[in-house]
């Protein structure tokens, strides 16, 4: 018999079908064409800048369906930084400076109720590949979240907040991709909070000086870890524990979440297995520090992702991901 799924994933698995169900964008509208270009090589931009990885990544899909990923990639940085970086936010070329309750109305509306380059390129984006209206709205409502949220007391909280800024983004790329159903869907989600949980574990002491802190206030206990030893960045063996329990659930969450790359659209499972195996690294590096997070960033050399892509190409073309 097989075990039912924890109830965090019950309750990912909820919001996810639910939003599969809302319906997609249905109104058409024409847009200048070299403007549309414009707004796609300003979302590619944002890309290069923000992530190397995904850019990366992106680029192994086809012509079409890159700059559609690239767009998707551009909105949801784009509302990351509303909120990340609320005060003396620069205007990029052809993008408006504004709140995030006013991006929501701008980027979520078609055709965009404003002059927005990246809300233009993902408007075209949403009505190409008929992504449900309802994940771009979760993903919305998760960023927001880090406006008054700032602690989470168990996994299970964080699995939600991880679902709204990350499991939405794979879902709503599984669109552009193309995918074999709802079977995929599970998948989609569990790769969601693995990407975000790796994220997290980097970047500790980047988020406690900015006030946050989402490591599970009970897991932390648990390990006799409080806020003062995260507040003194303190890496003892108490938090070379934590960290190895977080990084192996992790490495779980990415076991179990690869083999639904053979469900995608055999053009996109290259890209999807770089994104995915790529960010799974990050953890390896975070090791190699002797888990200090808080006085470097892990990363992943360039010579190490492409010495990796061989062997993730092999695996997604065979997939092979048991």
């Amino acid at each position: 018999m097989t075990a039912p799924p924890p109830s965090w994933e019950s309750k990912l698995l909820a919001l996810a079908y639910a939003g599969l169900e809302s319906k997609p964008p249905a109104d058409f509208f024409s847009a200048d064409k070299d403007r549309l270009a414009q707004a796609y090589a300003l979302c590619a931009t944002v890309a290069q800048e923000h992530s190397r990885t995904f850019y990366l990544a992106s680029g192994l899909l086809p012509a079409d369906k890159c700059r559609a990923a690239r767009a998707l990639y551009a909105f949801c940085r784009i509302s990351d930084d509303l909120v990340d970086r609320a005060e003396d936010r620069p205007a990029r070329s052809g993008q408006t400076v504004m709140d995030l309750a006013l991006w929501r109305q701008c980027a979520l509306e078609i055709p965009p109720p404003c002059d927005d380059l990246v809300a233009l390129a993902w408007a075209d984006t949403r009505l190409r590949y008929r992504i449900p209206s309802r994940y771009a709205e979760q993903l919305v409502d998760g960023v927001d979240r880090d406006q008054t949220v700032h602690r989470y007391a168990t996994f299970d909280d964080l699995a939600v907040y991880c679902y709204g800024v990350a499991s939405t983004v794979g879902l709503m790329a599984m669109h552009i991709i193309g995918f074999a159903g709802l079977p995929a869907i599970p998948y989609a989600i569990k790769l969601g909070v693995a990407l975000q949980l790796t994220n997290i574990l980097r970047d500790v002491g980047e988020d406690w000086r900015a006030g946050r802190l989402y490591l599970p206030q009970d897991e932390l206990a648990r390990f006799g870890l409080g806020e003062d030893d995260v507040a003194a960045a303190r890496v003892d063996d108490r938090w070379r524990a934590f960290l190895r329990f977080q990084i192996a659930r992790a490495r779980q969450l990415y076991a179990e979440s690869l083999p639904g790359i053979a469900l995608l659209n055999p053009d996109g499972r290259f890209a999807i297995g770089a994104a995915a195996e790529l960010y799974r690294a990050i953890l390896g590096d975070i090791e190699a520090h002797d888990y200090d997070v808080f006085h470097q960033r892990a990363h992943v050399s360039t010579w190490g992702k492409l010495r990796r892509l061989p062997g993730i190409w092999w695996r997604a073309k065979k997939a092979r991901y048991e």
